[in-house]
């Protein structure tokens, strides 16, 4: 058989297309840069995340990872993920989670991660050994998705939708900030205080027309995770008006004596995003280039319990603050932070200042709400339509059952119904799926309970949606409820200017210190406590006058004179002096407009406290110095008599009963007038006279007798003719309410309205609560006029003076965490 030749194929022709090899270039180029910045490195302002974050959120939920379920392992959640929303490598998948899960990038993380997640010198473990769920304010982040809050869009391959942007109860774009690198432009926003960034939207939503400095009096700036310094307030403040700006962060560090007879520098707290082993690495090499002299040994003493620590020893031979200068200058551990905020705004990126990036998160918010409610009012109506039906079916129930035996089907069935009962299509369905047990009379109370109970949601949402001042108040209202849920205490210390103290000698060439006692005069001065914690020194005895009402940042809470080469203690909650050089403390500059507060020192940098130990004010330890007298929480006062032992750093000055703390302090003579507040608002005012100086190891004497549960929150000292020019600032609040989230009222009266009592009496009352208040959260008792501030140091308005000694306060702006 002849083997049959096979046809060749069809030879198809050649079809060559001449391009203009730059415009091509051009339009790829154009596609992959439109690609990075859209799909990619850009956060939406809306929800500030970026696509990856959002779809990671997004499949979580989906995968029912909650808070109060177990982890599963990550690279489940990488997996689907990567075949379902994200159609990129698993290794971008996974380093975007695990950034959501780090405590020390996000000041609010969204992902619980069990496992290696990496450190700021490590990276994490394979997602084969880690495990992760969401975290609880991530729930905050995707709630509600379910009610038409946002538009949904197809993934990659058109067979699931994902959300294009999430409701976002979180302003998480301000409080975790984002960095990202696209095409021509990039982003690098700092992390914020969730309490603040929520405190300005709300203000926003209330007042549309607020202006940047209304808000800045919200958010002082960034609160980064790890803490640490914000040095200069002037670039933020660009940003905050530009979007563009940048500020120095450093590093929390003290001198200690690490040995007895060899000072350190501990190191506790270190700029954003730098690690300990980052910091070693620089000064091995600053040290071995002759950068850096004076330092014999680091160590890394960073563990689980303590958190970081960092000991560097310092030769004797040199002085250590001028030893941290250079550490300053020569190692990360101060870094410079550069602020552009760039996110997408309706699909574009643009670069926005603090209100347009509040703008844009309240409008945002404010939509979501709106078709939320509008998706309850739409399922509403549907059910009592349901239920309206129902009610008729009931009413005549034997002849609904007649129609229905006698119809032939279904169909029959539903449009005899509809034709007799006048039902419409659905409500006759629904009687026709009626289950027989629903027959019973409670059965029917239930029906009109519902009904009246359905009748009343939709008036209720019917009316946020007709009036825009119901809908802003829902909001503010969330916002409120997720600062509370979420808010903690501000982490990071802002300051005006760097404050070095004033220690530093001349230093050689070699950069040795000089051997010759420091050159500076033993003159009067204050020693300063602000209301957030620093400790500074005037440089003239006038100064606190002067500093303490007109200073741009932060109050005076205690000041004492003392001489620039004396000491002065600082009073603890546990009943303890713990002594302090007045040169430890930064000078606050002398000339020009009143210097800013921000330029102290915090006191944790030079104090060593116990667990639970607080600075409650400052003491004399002068020869001349009048008695100090102290209050505790349990209603006791004690006036010391000035015997202070010269060998020791510190001591107890009272014997506290089991439970009892001190809670204000200050120097009294006898002619001088002591105050003390109540948690229950009540006021006392006695003679410092009665009360006679003690020795050191006294328990004191009853000073306000204290109803159930009540407890002492201010000691005033007023000097006897000063009365009249005295003035109590009382502020109240919830007892429920996280301290610092809501602002509560407050109420400035003249001390003179308040009559004088005996010693252990129980006063008057200096404060009448609104509704929803149950306790006073600061008082303060000082010469006009009165200074409040928030937690960051920015001031917060203060009521005009009420001459009603028991009327009640007026609502504040802000919450207030100090008065002075």
């Amino acid at each position: 058989m002849a083997r049959k030749t096979p046809t060749p194929p069809e030879r198809v022709p050649e079809k060559i297309v001449d391009i203009d090899v730059s415009a091509e270039m051009q339009g790829s180029f154009l596609e992959y840069a439109y690609s990075v910045i859209y799909s990619r490195a850009l956060p939406d302002a809306r929800d500030g995340l970026k696509p990856v974050q959002r779809r990671i959120l997004f499949m979580m939920d989906q995968m029912g990872l909650r808070p109060d379920r177990g982890h599963v392992k990550s690279a489940r959640v990488v997996g689907e993920v990567m075949g379902k929303l994200h159609p990129h490598g698993d290794s971008a998948i996974y380093d975007a989670m695990v950034r959501l899960a780090q405590p020390f990038a996000l000041r609010l993380p969204l992902v619980d991660g069990h496992g290696n997640f990496g450190s700021l010198d490590d990276g994490p473990a394979a997602p084969r050994y880690t495990e992760a769920r969401l975290a609880p304010a991530a729930l905050a982040m995707t709630s509600d998705l379910d009610e038409d809050t946002v538009d949904f869009v197809p993934n990659y391959d058109n067979q699931i939708m994902q959300p294009g942007v999430l409701p976002s109860a979180i302003p998480n774009l301000l409080v975790n900030g984002a960095t990202g690198i696209a095409v021509g432009m990039a982003t690098n926003m700092p992390p914020h205080n969730l309490v603040e960034v929520v405190a300005a939207a709300r203000h926003l939503v209330a007042h549309p027309d607020a202006t940047l400095e209304d808000l800045i009096r919200f958010v002082p700036g960034p609160d980064l995770p790890e803490g640490g310094k914000v040095v200069g307030l002037e670039g933020i403040r660009d940003a905050y008006a530009t979007g563009r700006g940048s500020f120095r962060t450093r590093a929390t560090a003290r001198v200690e004596n690490v040995t007895p007879r060899k000072k350190g520098i501990v190191v506790t707290e270190l700029p954003y995003m730098v690690g300990p082993e980052r910091v070693i690495e620089k000064i091995k090499d600053a040290v071995q280039a002759r950068k850096l002299q004076g330092i014999t040994n680091v160590q890394n003493l960073t563990d689980r319990h303590h958190g970081l620590r960092l000991v560097i020893e310092v030769k004797n031979a040199f002085n250590p603050e001028a030893v941290l200068e250079q550490l300053y200058k020569h190692t990360p551990m101060e870094e410079s932070f550069g602020i552009n905020n760039v996110a997408l705004v309706d699909g574009q990126p643009r670069t926005l200042g603090l209100r347009e990036l509040l703008q844009v998160y309240v409008d945002h918010r404010l939509s979501v709400v709106r078709r939320r409610t509008a998706h309850r009012l739409t399922r509403a109506n549907e059910r009592a339509h349901l239920v309206a039906g129902l009610l008729i079916a009931i009413a005549d129930i034997d002849e609904v059952i007649a129609v229905i035996r006698s119809s032939d089907d279904a169909e029959a069935a539903r449009t005899r119904l509809m034709q007799v009962f006048d039902l419409s299509e659905q409500q006759a369905e629904y009687i026709l799926a009626l289950r027989l047990r629903r027959l019973t009379k409670f059965s029917r109370l239930e029906l009109e309970a519902e009904a009246d109970e359905l009748a009343r949601q939709i008036a209720q949402l019917q009316a946020i949606l007709d009036s825009d001042e119901l809908l802003r108040q829902l909001v503010s209202d969330e916002l409120a409820e997720v600062a509370k849920s979420f808010g903690t205490p501000r982490r990071t210390v802002l300051l005006e200017h760097a404050g070095g103290p004033a220690t530093t000698a001349a230093a050689g060439p070699s950069g040795r210190a000089g051997a010759l006692p420091l050159e500076i005069a033993d003159e009067p001065c204050w020693v300063l406590l602000s209301g957030t914690g620093l400790l500074a020194r005037t440089s003239s005895p006038d100064a606190p006058l002067r500093t303490g009402p007109r200073s741009s940042h932060d109050a005076v809470a205690h000041a004492v004179p003392s001489t620039a080469r004396g000491q002065v203690a600082a009073v603890t909650s546990a009943g303890r002096l713990v002594r302090v050089d007045v040169l430890d403390a930064p000078a606050l500059p002398s000339t020009g407009a009143a210097p800013s507060l921000s330029g102290g020192v915090p006191v944790t940098e030079l104090f060593t406290l116990e667990k639970g130990e607080e600075i409650v004010g400052l003491a004399r330890l002068d020869a001349g110095a009048p008695p100090l007298v102290l209050a505790t929480a349990g209603g006791v006062v004690k006036r010391v008599n000035p015997d202070h032992p010269a060998n020791r750093d510190a001591w107890e000055v009272i014997s506290l009963r089991d439970g009892d703390r001190v809670v204000g302090t200050g120097h009294a003579n006898d002619a001088d007038k002591l105050v003390l507040v109540t948690s229950d608002a009540q006021l006392l005012r006695f003679d410092a006279s009665v009360v006679r100086p003690q020795g050191r190891a006294g328990q004191g004497v009853a000073g306000v007798r204290l109803a159930d549960g009540a407890t002492v929150i201010h000691l005033g000292v007023v000097a006897g003719d000063s009365v009249s020019a005295s003035v109590l600032v009382t502020v109240a609040g919830s007892s429920d309410a996280l301290p610092g989230t809501v602002p509560g009222s407050a109420k400035v009266t003249p001390l003179d309205r308040y009559p004088a009592k005996g010693r252990a009496t129980g006063g008057v009352r200096a404060h009448r609560f609104l509704r929803g208040e149950d306790r006073l959260q600061l008082a303060w008792v000082g010469p006009e006029p009165a200074r409040a501030v928030g937690a960051g140091g920015q001031a917060v308005e203060l009521p005009p003076v009420d001459e009603r000694r028991d009327g009640s306060g007026h609502a504040l702006p802000v919450p207030v965490a100090a008065i002075g």
